[in-house]
Parts: C-alpha cells; sequence; structure tokens
C-alpha cells in the first residue's frame, strides 16, 4: 500500500490529487475544533465578525484533547463525530476550510459541499488518541479558550495519519466499501 505524504495547509493542487481510499500522512499545522468551536465560527461569520484563525486552505480535526502529562506536547487526541459538526460544515467549507479529519459518515450537504468548493474529508482512527499525540510536536490554544479541551488548538503535526473518506470528486470510500 503507498501512502501519500501531504503538507497542511493544503490548497486545490494537493486536493486533486487525492483520491478516495488513499492512505496520508500529513505534515504541518491543523486546528482542532468541536461543536461548539464550530458554532462559534459560524455566529463570527454571520455576524461579518474576523475570525480568530484563518481557515483559508486550513485543514479541521475533530477532537477535544486531553492535558497533556509531564513532558507531553499535548494529551489524547482521538477523533469526535464528524456528523456532529455537519450543520455548520458547509458554511466553513465556502468559507475556505478545505480538509477535516474525525470519523464517521458526513451529511449529504456536507458531501455536496466537499464536491463544490474542493475540499476533502479525511478519517483517523478512534480508540487511538494517545498514539495520535504522539505525532503532535507543537500545541497551542488560539481561539475561545473558555471552551476548555473545545476550544481552537493550534497543531503542528509530523506524519500524521488518515484515510481519504470523501474526494472533490464525489467518491466516497465508505460507502463504495460495503457489502
Amino acid at each position: 500500500m503507498k501512502v501519500k505524504r501531504i503538507r497542511s495547509p493544503i490548497d486545490d493542487k494537493i486536493i486533486k490529487n487525492l483520491k478516495s481510499g488513499d492512505f496520508v500522512l500529513i505534515t504541518g499545522i491543523i486546528y482542532t475544533a468541536r461543536d461548539l468551536a464550530h458554532k462559534k465560527l459560524v455566529e463570527l461569520i454571520n455576524r461579518r465578525k474576523n475570525l480568530p484563525v484563518d481557515l483559508k486552505n486550513a485543514i479541521i480535526y475533530y477532537t477535544g484533547p486531553t492535558p497533556a502529562k509531564p513532558g507531553q506536547v499535548i494529551g489524547s487526541i482521538g477523533p469526535t463525530t464528524s456528523s456532529r459538526m455537519d450543520i455548520y460544515t458547509p458554511v466553513l467549507i465556502r468559507y475556505g476550510l478545505k480538509g477535516m479529519i474525525g470519523k464517521g459518515e458526513r451529511s449529504k450537504e456536507v458531501l455536496n459541499a466537499i464536491k463544490k468548493y474542493k475540499s476533502i474529508y479525511f478519517a483517523t482512527i478512534g480508540g487511538t488518541g494517545a498514539l495520535l499525540s504522539e505525532k503532535v510536536i507543537f500545541c497551542e490554544p488560539v481561539a475561545f479558550q473558555e471552551l476548555g479541551p473545545e476550544a481552537i488548538y493550534k497543531l503542528k503535526v509530523k506524519d500524521f495519519p488518515a484515510i481519504v473518506i470523501n474526494d472533490t470528486f464525489g467518491n466516497d470510500f465508505y460507502r463504495r466499501n460495503r457489502n
């Protein structure tokens, strides 16, 4: 199995070369954000306010980090169920978000936005949060710190593993591999 190495932030050139089912290792900057942070971002967009993070070409990882133990950069960072963000995701994609990492299937509205705005959805394996945290080399909260683990954190990752679930061409790894 061939693994593709990609850098984040990502752009249309990277995205057009990724296909549903590709295994990737992501290096660069990704942001964490869950439901409450998504809601706050969309409220800011709707009020035409500046966002606390630049979503252009960004990847958001749906996770809420646990506190770091001594000597660690971050605590466990297992993926959250992505469908919880689906109500907000099309707005963020239109605003420039290019990639999302989580687990589980996406709504039709999200799939349409992924295709229309040339974005991509990755999944990573639930239950591996402690192992995934080893791929983080830097972490800092950057927005909504009052939300605790649901704040937005900026992570610098090296070789963060994921699989392309929904590519920009409308392919769906989950649906393709059902019996």
